[in-house]
């Protein structure tokens, strides 16, 4: 192989590792927002966890984070807001990001 092949090897090694990190970060999001909906709704232990599995799974309707955004928004009505889920799902992308990267 020539330096550029290497180049490349590496870089396509890179960014599906990359691509996959983001895939990871984003359903841990996406369960973190369903425990935290969930407490708001007064679900605890195992109904929680199975409320939180809810909203990982909604994430695969479409892309983007809206289709979460929307089943979360019915689910809590009056609770919290689009606008607020929307926050909450950026503060716990962070976290989410944050716990993969220790468990790394």
């Amino acid at each position: 192989m020539t330096t550029f092949d290497d180049r490349e090897s590496a870089f396509e090694a890179k960014f599906a590792h990359d691509e996959e990190m983001q895939f990871r970060a984003e359903a841990r999001r996406n369960k973190l927002l369903g425990l935290w909906a969930a407490e708001l709704l007064g679900k605890k232990g195992d109904e929680a966890d199975e409320y939180a599995r809810t909203v990982v799974k909604a994430d695969f309707a479409e892309p983007g984070i809206e289709d979460v955004v929307r089943k979360v928004a019915a689910d809590l009505g009056d609770l919290a807001s689009a606008d607020e889920i929307r926050a909450k799902m950026g503060e716990l992308l962070l976290i989410a990001k944050e716990q993969l990267v220790n468990e790394a």
